[in-house]
């Protein structure tokens, strides 16, 4: 079922009429289609499924291209970004393409199932100038974290659930709670293999949401449990290039007082409650376990 999105996705590209915008699509790495999987998941009966779920991945594509732009990154998922490639306007204006073309897209669909994925474009837009705002300092509140990160991320990974189950007359609502705690439960994941992964895994620099200025859930943990001198070291390093001293002795005060640790938890415990929601769909179960295990 996933080589029919894949093939509505080139078909959509291939749409916006402009053999550039082929072109430079055509660099960017497919990554996980999790936001599609689970549109087939719960809607694959229906014959306009793959195509939203190829909507939604453009949606998807577009935020991360803009997303780079704005971290000034220049690798994704272990290849180089656009931005780094062509430059930051090119991937500003290829991202505006793919949004563009999947907001034309969804006026075919239900009322409901468009305002569904068009409002979570919303919040993503908004999550990311939270993003952007909470990085220029240090933040130490894990429920502003939170909300972030809903908005960034869990947003759309809620809405491709949510617009399923609306396809298929199921409990949207309930299908929406899977979908929040599920993407959630991604991020911190996420962010977890950040520091505990290496730079050959990630396809980027390990430690590098610390230096682009994002406090995620470990760092906040180790800030709680740190005093005097070495939470004044923590903070001298935020949005620092770290030295290997510098990030090993970070990864060492985590290892103490269990930062990571913690953040597991947190997401094996929003996993637990996207799990209830859906109590019985054994592959909508088996897409949490796996997330929950999965390393880059």
């Amino acid at each position: 079922m996933i080589e029919l999105v894949e093939q509505e996705i080139t078909n959509l590209v291939e749409e916006i009429g402009y053999d550039e915008v082929t072109r430079l699509f055509n660099t960017l790495a497919g990554g996980k289609r999790l936001r599609a999987k689970l549109v087939l998941e719960i809607a694959g009966t229906q014959d306009k499924a793959p195509r939203l779920g190829a909507i939604i991945e453009l949606i998807h594509a577009a935020s991360l291209l803009h997303d780079d732009v704005i971290d000034d990154a220049t690798l994704r998922r272990g290849a180089p970004s656009v931005n780094a490639t062509e430059d930051s306007k090119t991937a500003i204006m290829l991202g505006d393409a793919l949004y563009s073309k999947a907001y034309g897209a969804l006026v075919s669909y239900d009322e409901a199932v468009a305002k569904t994925v068009s409002d979570a474009v919303t919040a993503l837009s908004v999550g990311e100038l939270m993003d952007v705002r909470m990085s220029e300092t240090f933040n130490a509140n894990a429920q502003k974290y939170l909300d972030m990160l809903y908005l960034k991320t869990a947003a759309l990974i809620e809405a491709s659930a949510k617009a399923g189950a609306l396809m298929m007359g199921r409990d949207a609502e309930a299908y929406a709670t899977y979908g929040r705690n599920l993407g959630i439960s991604f991020q911190i994941i996420d962010d977890i293999l950040d520091i505990v992964s290496d730079e050959a895994t990630l396809g980027k620099p390990a430690l590098h949401d610390y230096e682009e200025g994002k406090c995620t859930l470990p760092y906040i943990y180790l800030y709680e449990a740190l005093e005097g001198e070495e939470r004044e070291r923590l903070l001298s390093y935020h949005k620092e290039k770290l030295s290997t001293e510098n990030a090993s002795w970070i990864k060492e005060k985590m290892q103490k007082y269990h930062c990571v640790e913690r953040s597991y938890a947190l997401a094996q415990e929003l996993s637990d409650k996207a799990i209830s929601a859906v109590d019985g769909d054994a592959r909508l179960i088996g897409i949490i376990e796996s997330m929950m295990k999965r390393s880059f």
